[in-house]
Protein backbone atom coordinates (compact mmCIF):
# COMPACT_ATOMS: atom_id res chain seq x y z
CA UNK A 1 0.00 0.00 0.00
CA UNK A 2 1.36 3.38 -0.99
CA UNK A 3 1.29 5.91 1.83
CA UNK A 4 2.70 9.38 2.12
CA UNK A 5 2.88 10.23 5.83
CA UNK A 6 3.68 13.75 6.91
CA UNK A 7 3.50 13.59 10.70
CA UNK A 8 5.47 11.81 13.40
CA UNK A 9 2.32 10.22 14.79
CA UNK A 10 1.31 8.92 11.40
CA UNK A 11 4.81 7.53 10.80
CA UNK A 12 4.53 5.66 14.07
CA UNK A 13 1.17 4.35 12.97
CA UNK A 14 2.58 3.14 9.66
CA UNK A 15 5.37 1.17 11.35
CA UNK A 16 2.87 -0.41 13.70
CA UNK A 17 0.16 -1.29 11.23
CA UNK A 18 2.58 -2.74 8.66
CA UNK A 19 3.39 -5.45 11.14
CA UNK A 20 -0.23 -5.88 12.11
CA UNK A 21 -1.38 -6.25 8.52
CA UNK A 22 0.94 -9.21 8.13
CA UNK A 23 -0.57 -10.86 11.21
CA UNK A 24 2.57 -10.29 13.30
CA UNK A 25 2.82 -8.55 16.64
CA UNK A 26 3.53 -4.84 16.33
CA UNK A 27 7.14 -3.81 16.74
CA UNK A 28 6.13 -0.37 18.02
CA UNK A 29 3.59 0.48 20.66
CA UNK A 30 0.44 2.32 19.65
CA UNK A 31 0.54 6.08 19.97
CA UNK A 32 -1.61 7.31 22.89
CA UNK A 33 -4.44 8.53 20.66
CA UNK A 34 -4.43 5.21 18.80
CA UNK A 35 -4.53 3.22 22.03
CA UNK A 36 -7.46 5.36 23.16
CA UNK A 37 -9.29 4.66 19.90
CA UNK A 38 -8.67 0.92 20.28
CA UNK A 39 -9.89 0.90 23.88
CA UNK A 40 -13.08 2.76 22.90
CA UNK A 41 -13.57 0.50 19.87
CA UNK A 42 -13.31 -2.59 22.06
CA UNK A 43 -15.70 -1.15 24.63
CA UNK A 44 -18.31 -0.26 22.03
CA UNK A 45 -18.12 -3.60 20.20
CA UNK A 46 -18.53 -5.52 23.45
CA UNK A 47 -21.75 -3.69 24.29
CA UNK A 48 -24.53 -5.68 22.64
CA UNK A 49 -26.48 -2.90 20.95
CA UNK A 50 -28.51 -5.09 18.60
CA UNK A 51 -31.27 -3.03 17.07
CA UNK A 52 -34.28 -5.22 17.93
CA UNK A 53 -33.08 -7.21 20.96
CA UNK A 54 -30.95 -4.77 22.94
CA UNK A 55 -30.36 -1.04 23.40
CA UNK A 56 -27.80 1.74 23.14
CA UNK A 57 -28.12 3.42 26.53
CA UNK A 58 -25.28 1.60 28.31
CA UNK A 59 -22.89 2.39 25.46
CA UNK A 60 -23.97 6.04 25.40
CA UNK A 61 -23.51 6.37 29.16
CA UNK A 62 -20.05 4.80 28.90
CA UNK A 63 -19.02 7.29 26.23
CA UNK A 64 -20.39 10.16 28.33
CA UNK A 65 -18.12 9.06 31.18
CA UNK A 66 -15.13 9.10 28.87
CA UNK A 67 -15.93 12.65 27.81
CA UNK A 68 -16.39 13.78 31.43
CA UNK A 69 -13.10 12.17 32.40
CA UNK A 70 -11.45 14.06 29.52
CA UNK A 71 -12.64 17.39 30.90
CA UNK A 72 -15.73 18.12 28.83
CA UNK A 73 -18.18 20.24 30.89
CA UNK A 74 -21.50 18.71 31.82
CA UNK A 75 -23.46 21.29 29.84
CA UNK A 76 -21.76 20.11 26.63
CA UNK A 77 -22.75 16.46 27.11
CA UNK A 78 -26.27 15.25 26.39
CA UNK A 79 -27.55 11.70 26.85
CA UNK A 80 -31.19 10.99 26.08
CA UNK A 81 -33.75 9.29 23.91
CA UNK A 82 -37.45 8.48 23.58
CA UNK A 83 -37.30 5.30 25.70
CA UNK A 84 -34.94 4.29 28.52
CA UNK A 85 -32.95 1.70 26.55
CA UNK A 86 -32.51 3.75 23.34
CA UNK A 87 -30.47 6.74 24.44
CA UNK A 88 -28.18 8.77 22.17
CA UNK A 89 -25.18 10.88 23.13
CA UNK A 90 -24.33 14.33 21.75
CA UNK A 91 -21.12 16.10 22.78
CA UNK A 92 -19.81 19.52 21.74
CA UNK A 93 -16.25 20.84 21.59
CA UNK A 94 -16.48 24.62 21.60
CA UNK A 95 -14.82 26.69 18.90
CA UNK A 96 -13.88 30.36 18.98
CA UNK A 97 -17.49 31.46 19.19
CA UNK A 98 -18.56 35.03 18.74
CA UNK A 99 -21.36 36.72 16.85
CA UNK A 100 -19.95 35.78 13.43
CA UNK A 101 -18.97 32.21 14.23
CA UNK A 102 -19.97 29.72 11.52
CA UNK A 103 -22.36 26.89 12.31
CA UNK A 104 -20.86 23.70 13.78
CA UNK A 105 -19.51 20.61 12.08
CA UNK A 106 -21.39 17.44 13.07
CA UNK A 107 -19.60 14.08 13.19
CA UNK A 108 -22.25 11.36 13.17
CA UNK A 109 -22.12 7.61 13.79
CA UNK A 110 -24.75 5.11 14.87
CA UNK A 111 -23.99 2.62 17.64
CA UNK A 112 -26.81 0.15 17.11
CA UNK A 113 -25.97 -2.99 15.13
CA UNK A 114 -27.83 -5.75 13.35
CA UNK A 115 -28.37 -8.95 15.32
CA UNK A 116 -25.72 -11.65 15.34
CA UNK A 117 -25.61 -15.17 16.77
CA UNK A 118 -22.37 -16.77 17.90
CA UNK A 119 -23.48 -20.01 16.28
CA UNK A 120 -23.50 -18.28 12.89
CA UNK A 121 -19.89 -17.09 13.21
CA UNK A 122 -16.65 -19.04 12.98
CA UNK A 123 -15.99 -21.15 16.10
CA UNK A 124 -13.06 -19.02 17.29
CA UNK A 125 -15.02 -15.75 17.02
CA UNK A 126 -17.83 -14.16 19.00
CA UNK A 127 -19.80 -11.27 17.50
CA UNK A 128 -19.80 -9.41 20.83
CA UNK A 129 -16.15 -9.98 21.71
CA UNK A 130 -13.54 -7.66 20.24
CA UNK A 131 -11.00 -10.09 18.78
CA UNK A 132 -7.69 -9.24 17.13
CA UNK A 133 -6.62 -11.89 14.64
CA UNK A 134 -4.53 -12.10 11.47
CA UNK A 135 -4.29 -8.35 11.06
CA UNK A 136 -8.03 -7.68 11.57
CA UNK A 137 -10.34 -6.53 14.32
CA UNK A 138 -13.41 -8.81 14.48
CA UNK A 139 -16.82 -8.22 16.03
CA UNK A 140 -20.35 -7.12 15.19
CA UNK A 141 -20.26 -3.44 14.35
CA UNK A 142 -16.54 -3.26 13.67
CA UNK A 143 -17.38 -2.08 10.16
CA UNK A 144 -20.92 -0.78 10.63
CA UNK A 145 -20.59 1.60 12.38
CA UNK A 146 -18.58 1.38 15.57
CA UNK A 147 -15.26 2.07 13.87
CA UNK A 148 -16.36 5.60 13.02
CA UNK A 149 -18.03 5.99 16.43
CA UNK A 150 -14.82 5.04 18.25
CA UNK A 151 -12.71 7.24 16.01
CA UNK A 152 -14.94 10.28 16.49
CA UNK A 153 -14.88 9.88 20.28
CA UNK A 154 -11.11 9.37 20.41
CA UNK A 155 -10.41 12.23 18.00
CA UNK A 156 -12.61 14.68 19.89
CA UNK A 157 -10.85 13.80 23.15
CA UNK A 158 -7.50 14.21 21.38
CA UNK A 159 -8.50 17.64 20.09
CA UNK A 160 -9.60 18.63 23.60
CA UNK A 161 -6.34 17.40 25.10
CA UNK A 162 -4.36 19.34 22.48
CA UNK A 163 -6.33 22.52 23.33
CA UNK A 164 -7.57 22.77 19.76
CA UNK A 165 -9.99 25.64 19.22
CA UNK A 166 -11.53 25.67 15.77
CA UNK A 167 -13.36 28.38 13.93
CA UNK A 168 -16.55 26.41 14.47
CA UNK A 169 -17.86 24.08 17.17
CA UNK A 170 -17.42 20.35 16.62
CA UNK A 171 -20.33 18.09 17.57
CA UNK A 172 -20.11 14.30 17.91
CA UNK A 173 -23.43 12.44 17.91
CA UNK A 174 -23.70 8.68 18.47
CA UNK A 175 -27.23 7.52 17.80
CA UNK A 176 -29.69 4.64 18.04
CA UNK A 177 -31.73 2.59 15.59
CA UNK A 178 -30.15 3.48 12.27
CA UNK A 179 -30.48 -0.19 11.36
CA UNK A 180 -34.26 0.04 11.22
CA UNK A 181 -35.54 0.11 14.79
CA UNK A 182 -38.53 2.05 16.07
CA UNK A 183 -36.57 4.79 17.84
CA UNK A 184 -34.29 6.34 15.24
CA UNK A 185 -31.97 8.65 17.15
CA UNK A 186 -31.33 11.18 14.40
CA UNK A 187 -35.02 11.79 13.71
CA UNK A 188 -35.73 12.03 17.45
CA UNK A 189 -32.95 14.56 17.97
CA UNK A 190 -34.03 16.67 15.00
CA UNK A 191 -37.63 16.67 16.21
CA UNK A 192 -36.98 17.21 19.92
CA UNK A 193 -33.51 18.74 20.33
CA UNK A 194 -32.59 20.25 16.99
CA UNK A 195 -30.29 22.85 18.54
CA UNK A 196 -28.01 20.04 19.71
CA UNK A 197 -27.39 18.77 16.18
CA UNK A 198 -28.02 21.84 14.02
CA UNK A 199 -24.92 22.14 11.87
CA UNK A 200 -23.45 23.54 8.69
CA UNK A 201 -22.76 20.00 7.47
CA UNK A 202 -22.62 16.39 8.64
CA UNK A 203 -19.83 13.84 8.21
CA UNK A 204 -21.26 10.32 8.42
CA UNK A 205 -20.83 6.77 7.14
CA UNK A 206 -21.88 5.84 3.61
CA UNK A 207 -18.71 6.52 1.63
CA UNK A 208 -16.24 3.67 1.57
CA UNK A 209 -12.55 3.58 0.94
CA UNK A 210 -12.06 0.90 -1.70
CA UNK A 211 -9.00 -1.24 -2.16
CA UNK A 212 -8.11 -4.40 -4.02
CA UNK A 213 -5.19 -6.69 -3.20
CA UNK A 214 -4.06 -4.23 -0.49
CA UNK A 215 -3.89 -1.37 -3.00
CA UNK A 216 -6.18 1.67 -2.51
CA UNK A 217 -8.40 2.27 -5.55
CA UNK A 218 -10.57 5.24 -4.62
CA UNK A 219 -12.20 7.07 -1.74
CA UNK A 220 -15.93 7.73 -1.89
CA UNK A 221 -17.77 10.87 -0.88
CA UNK A 222 -21.44 9.92 -0.49
CA UNK A 223 -23.85 12.75 -1.34
CA UNK A 224 -27.16 10.98 -1.85
CA UNK A 225 -28.82 7.63 -1.29
CA UNK A 226 -31.58 5.44 -2.57
CA UNK A 227 -35.02 5.42 -0.97
CA UNK A 228 -36.59 2.25 0.42
CA UNK A 229 -40.01 0.87 -0.48
CA UNK A 230 -41.56 -2.49 0.33
CA UNK A 231 -44.31 -4.16 -1.67
CA UNK A 232 -46.27 -7.36 -1.18
CA UNK A 233 -47.34 -9.44 -4.15
CA UNK A 234 -50.25 -11.75 -3.34
CA UNK A 235 -51.87 -14.75 -4.96
CA UNK A 236 -55.43 -15.57 -3.85
CA UNK A 237 -57.30 -18.86 -4.33
CA UNK A 238 -60.51 -20.49 -3.11
CA UNK A 239 -58.47 -23.35 -1.64
CA UNK A 240 -59.86 -26.75 -0.76
CA UNK A 241 -58.79 -30.11 0.61
CA UNK A 242 -55.23 -31.18 -0.17
CA UNK A 243 -56.47 -34.68 -1.09
CA UNK A 244 -58.06 -33.19 -4.22
CA UNK A 245 -55.35 -30.98 -5.79
CA UNK A 246 -56.09 -28.70 -8.75
CA UNK A 247 -53.86 -26.89 -11.25
CA UNK A 248 -54.96 -23.49 -9.88
CA UNK A 249 -52.75 -23.37 -6.80
CA UNK A 250 -51.83 -20.05 -5.11
CA UNK A 251 -48.28 -21.17 -4.35
CA UNK A 252 -47.69 -22.38 -7.92
CA UNK A 253 -49.18 -19.19 -9.31
CA UNK A 254 -46.92 -17.05 -7.12
CA UNK A 255 -43.86 -19.16 -7.91
CA UNK A 256 -44.37 -18.70 -11.65
CA UNK A 257 -44.64 -14.95 -11.14
CA UNK A 258 -41.49 -14.82 -9.01
CA UNK A 259 -39.53 -16.74 -11.62
CA UNK A 260 -40.56 -14.13 -14.19
CA UNK A 261 -39.83 -11.24 -11.82
CA UNK A 262 -36.32 -12.57 -11.15
CA UNK A 263 -35.37 -11.86 -14.76
CA UNK A 264 -36.74 -8.30 -14.77
CA UNK A 265 -34.42 -5.29 -14.77
CA UNK A 266 -35.53 -1.75 -14.05
CA UNK A 267 -34.55 0.95 -16.53
CA UNK A 268 -31.20 2.67 -16.10
CA UNK A 269 -31.47 6.13 -14.61
CA UNK A 270 -28.41 8.17 -13.69
CA UNK A 271 -28.27 11.42 -11.73
CA UNK A 272 -25.63 14.08 -11.21
CA UNK A 273 -23.92 12.01 -8.50
CA UNK A 274 -23.96 8.64 -10.27
CA UNK A 275 -22.81 10.18 -13.55
CA UNK A 276 -19.76 11.54 -11.77
CA UNK A 277 -19.32 8.22 -9.99
CA UNK A 278 -19.10 6.28 -13.25
CA UNK A 279 -16.93 8.94 -14.91
CA UNK A 280 -14.33 8.76 -12.14
CA UNK A 281 -14.58 5.03 -11.42
CA UNK A 282 -13.85 4.28 -15.08
CA UNK A 283 -10.27 5.45 -14.51
CA UNK A 284 -9.55 2.81 -11.85
CA UNK A 285 -11.46 -0.15 -13.30
CA UNK A 286 -10.47 -2.74 -15.91
CA UNK A 287 -10.23 -1.58 -19.51
CA UNK A 288 -13.48 -3.32 -20.49
CA UNK A 289 -15.46 -2.08 -17.51
CA UNK A 290 -13.99 1.41 -17.70
CA UNK A 291 -14.93 1.67 -21.37
CA UNK A 292 -18.47 0.52 -20.57
CA UNK A 293 -18.78 3.14 -17.82
CA UNK A 294 -17.67 5.94 -20.13
CA UNK A 295 -20.10 4.73 -22.78
CA UNK A 296 -22.94 4.65 -20.24
CA UNK A 297 -22.30 8.25 -19.19
CA UNK A 298 -22.51 9.31 -22.82
CA UNK A 299 -25.64 7.27 -23.50
CA UNK A 300 -27.86 5.74 -20.80
CA UNK A 301 -29.44 3.57 -23.48
CA UNK A 302 -26.22 1.83 -24.51
CA UNK A 303 -27.32 -1.78 -23.99
CA UNK A 304 -23.86 -3.28 -24.48
CA UNK A 305 -22.43 -1.00 -21.81
CA UNK A 306 -25.34 -1.71 -19.47
CA UNK A 307 -24.87 -5.47 -19.87
CA UNK A 308 -21.16 -5.22 -19.04
CA UNK A 309 -21.68 -3.04 -15.96
CA UNK A 310 -24.63 -5.11 -14.71
CA UNK A 311 -22.35 -8.14 -14.22
CA UNK A 312 -21.09 -6.42 -11.06
CA UNK A 313 -23.96 -6.37 -8.50
CA UNK A 314 -22.75 -3.17 -6.82
CA UNK A 315 -22.39 -1.24 -10.07
CA UNK A 316 -25.70 -2.64 -11.32
CA UNK A 317 -27.50 -1.26 -8.27
CA UNK A 318 -25.73 2.08 -8.70
CA UNK A 319 -27.26 2.69 -12.12
CA UNK A 320 -30.91 1.74 -11.56
CA UNK A 321 -33.68 1.02 -9.10
CA UNK A 322 -33.46 -2.55 -7.84
CA UNK A 323 -36.17 -4.71 -6.30
CA UNK A 324 -35.63 -8.16 -4.83
CA UNK A 325 -37.72 -10.85 -3.19
CA UNK A 326 -36.82 -11.03 0.51
CA UNK A 327 -39.58 -13.15 2.08
CA UNK A 328 -42.21 -15.79 1.30
CA UNK A 329 -45.35 -16.97 3.04
CA UNK A 330 -48.08 -19.29 1.85
CA UNK A 331 -50.74 -21.74 2.92
CA UNK A 332 -52.69 -22.06 6.16
CA UNK A 333 -52.70 -25.80 6.91
CA UNK A 334 -50.76 -28.92 5.94
CA UNK A 335 -53.91 -30.64 4.67
CA UNK A 336 -55.40 -27.69 2.77
CA UNK A 337 -54.83 -26.14 -0.60
CA UNK A 338 -53.35 -22.66 -0.06
CA UNK A 339 -55.81 -19.79 -0.18
CA UNK A 340 -53.08 -17.13 0.04
CA UNK A 341 -49.42 -16.95 -0.94
CA UNK A 342 -47.30 -13.80 -0.67
CA UNK A 343 -43.85 -12.59 -1.55
CA UNK A 344 -42.25 -9.51 0.01
CA UNK A 345 -40.42 -7.29 -2.48
CA UNK A 346 -37.82 -4.88 -1.10
CA UNK A 347 -36.99 -2.01 -3.45
CA UNK A 348 -34.08 0.42 -3.35
CA UNK A 349 -35.24 3.24 -5.57
CA UNK A 350 -33.06 5.87 -7.21
CA UNK A 351 -33.53 9.16 -5.33
CA UNK A 352 -36.06 10.78 -7.66
CA UNK A 353 -38.09 7.64 -8.38
CA UNK A 354 -41.85 7.79 -7.90
CA UNK A 355 -43.01 4.77 -5.83
CA UNK A 356 -46.17 4.60 -7.96
CA UNK A 357 -44.02 4.19 -11.07
CA UNK A 358 -41.93 1.53 -9.35
CA UNK A 359 -45.15 -0.31 -8.43
CA UNK A 360 -46.22 -0.13 -12.07
CA UNK A 361 -42.90 -1.68 -13.10
CA UNK A 362 -43.42 -4.51 -10.60
CA UNK A 363 -46.90 -5.09 -12.01
CA UNK A 364 -45.34 -5.20 -15.47
CA UNK A 365 -42.85 -7.83 -14.30
CA UNK A 366 -45.70 -9.93 -12.88
CA UNK A 367 -48.00 -9.23 -15.86
CA UNK A 368 -50.64 -11.80 -16.79
CA UNK A 369 -50.16 -13.79 -13.58
CA UNK A 370 -53.30 -12.54 -11.86
CA UNK A 371 -51.35 -11.43 -8.81
CA UNK A 372 -52.04 -8.35 -6.69
CA UNK A 373 -49.35 -5.78 -5.89
CA UNK A 374 -49.78 -3.73 -2.73
CA UNK A 375 -50.12 0.03 -2.85
CA UNK A 376 -47.15 2.35 -3.22
CA UNK A 377 -46.03 4.81 -0.58
CA UNK A 378 -45.54 8.53 -1.00
CA UNK A 379 -42.69 10.07 -2.91
CA UNK A 380 -39.75 11.21 -0.76
CA UNK A 381 -37.28 12.96 -3.03
CA UNK A 382 -34.41 14.86 -1.43
CA UNK A 383 -31.84 16.81 -3.41
CA UNK A 384 -28.27 15.45 -3.15
CA UNK A 385 -25.89 17.33 -0.90
CA UNK A 386 -23.90 19.72 -3.06
CA UNK A 387 -20.29 18.67 -3.60
CA UNK A 388 -18.42 21.92 -4.00
CA UNK A 389 -14.70 22.65 -3.57
CA UNK A 390 -15.16 23.61 0.08
CA UNK A 391 -16.00 19.96 0.87
CA UNK A 392 -14.36 18.08 -1.99
CA UNK A 393 -11.07 19.97 -1.64
CA UNK A 394 -10.31 18.90 1.96
CA UNK A 395 -11.37 15.30 1.28
CA UNK A 396 -9.09 15.17 -1.77
CA UNK A 397 -6.22 16.77 0.14
CA UNK A 398 -6.27 14.28 3.01
CA UNK A 399 -6.82 11.38 0.60
CA UNK A 400 -3.66 12.39 -1.30
CA UNK A 401 -1.69 12.77 1.92
CA UNK A 402 -2.51 9.27 3.14
CA UNK A 403 -3.20 7.22 0.02
CA UNK A 404 -1.44 8.92 -2.87
CA UNK A 405 -3.04 9.93 -6.15
CA UNK A 406 -6.26 7.92 -5.97
CA UNK A 407 -9.50 9.64 -6.97
CA UNK A 408 -12.21 10.86 -4.62
CA UNK A 409 -15.48 9.74 -6.17
CA UNK A 410 -18.92 11.20 -5.39
CA UNK A 411 -21.25 8.30 -4.70
CA UNK A 412 -24.86 7.33 -4.10
CA UNK A 413 -25.46 4.82 -1.30
CA UNK A 414 -27.51 1.88 -2.49
CA UNK A 415 -28.50 1.31 1.13
CA UNK A 416 -29.89 3.70 3.71
CA UNK A 417 -28.01 5.94 6.15
CA UNK A 418 -28.90 8.54 8.76
CA UNK A 419 -27.68 11.27 6.43
CA UNK A 420 -31.13 11.41 4.82
CA UNK A 421 -33.01 13.04 7.74
CA UNK A 422 -30.42 15.81 7.78
CA UNK A 423 -30.83 16.39 4.05
CA UNK A 424 -34.59 16.56 4.58
CA UNK A 425 -33.95 19.18 7.27
CA UNK A 426 -31.82 21.21 4.85
CA UNK A 427 -28.46 20.25 6.38
CA UNK A 428 -25.92 18.88 3.86
CA UNK A 429 -24.62 15.45 4.83
CA UNK A 430 -21.69 13.53 3.41
CA UNK A 431 -20.53 9.94 3.80
CA UNK A 432 -16.76 9.60 4.06
CA UNK A 433 -14.53 7.63 6.41
CA UNK A 434 -11.14 7.03 4.81
CA UNK A 435 -11.34 3.46 6.16
CA UNK A 436 -10.20 1.19 3.35
CA UNK A 437 -11.88 -2.17 2.75
CA UNK A 438 -11.45 -4.86 0.13
CA UNK A 439 -14.09 -4.46 -2.57
CA UNK A 440 -14.37 -8.25 -2.79
CA UNK A 441 -14.73 -8.88 0.96
CA UNK A 442 -17.56 -6.82 2.45
CA UNK A 443 -18.81 -8.34 5.72
CA UNK A 444 -20.97 -5.68 7.33
CA UNK A 445 -24.24 -7.26 8.57
CA UNK A 446 -22.76 -10.69 7.89
CA UNK A 447 -20.65 -13.49 9.25
CA UNK A 448 -17.28 -12.64 10.83
CA UNK A 449 -17.59 -8.88 10.39
CA UNK A 450 -14.15 -7.29 10.50
CA UNK A 451 -11.95 -4.29 9.74
CA UNK A 452 -8.31 -4.35 8.71
CA UNK A 453 -6.29 -3.05 11.66
CA UNK A 454 -4.17 -0.87 9.42
CA UNK A 455 -7.31 0.57 7.82
CA UNK A 456 -8.76 1.47 11.22
CA UNK A 457 -5.77 3.60 12.23
CA UNK A 458 -5.44 5.11 8.76
CA UNK A 459 -9.12 6.03 9.02
CA UNK A 460 -8.54 7.60 12.41
CA UNK A 461 -5.78 9.78 10.99
CA UNK A 462 -7.87 10.59 7.92
CA UNK A 463 -10.85 11.78 9.95
CA UNK A 464 -8.64 13.70 12.39
CA UNK A 465 -7.01 15.69 9.60
CA UNK A 466 -10.29 16.17 7.75
CA UNK A 467 -12.01 17.46 10.89
CA UNK A 468 -9.28 20.04 11.45
CA UNK A 469 -9.40 21.19 7.82
CA UNK A 470 -13.17 21.57 7.92
CA UNK A 471 -13.14 23.53 11.16
CA UNK A 472 -10.27 25.90 10.46
CA UNK A 473 -10.93 28.86 8.17
CA UNK A 474 -13.26 26.93 5.89
CA UNK A 475 -15.72 28.99 3.83
CA UNK A 476 -18.68 26.68 4.52
CA UNK A 477 -21.77 28.68 5.63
Amino acid sequence: MHLRIVSTAATLATLMVTALASGQSPTTALAPHQQLAKDIYKELVEYNTSVTTAGTTDASVAMAKRFRDAGFPEQDIFVGGPVPHKHNIVVRLRGRGGANAPKPALLLAHIDVVEALKADWSPDLDPFKFIEKDGFYYGRGTADDKAMAAIFVANLIRLKKDNYVGDRDIIVALTADEEGGQYNGVRWLLQNHKALVDAAFVINEGGRGAMKQDKPLFNELQATQKNVANFTVTAKNRGGHSSVPRPDNAIYQLSEGIARFAKYNFPVKLNVVTRTFFERTAAVETRELGAAMRALVKNEGDQAAIATIAKDPRYNSMMRTTCVATGLTGGHAANALPQTAEVRINCRMVPDADPAEVRAQIEKAFADTGLEVSRAGTRNYVEPSSIGPEMLGPVEQVTRELYGSIPVIPAMSTGATDSQPFRVAGIPAYGVSGIMSDVDDIRAHGKDERVLIKAFYDGQEFLYRLTKLLTTNRPIP
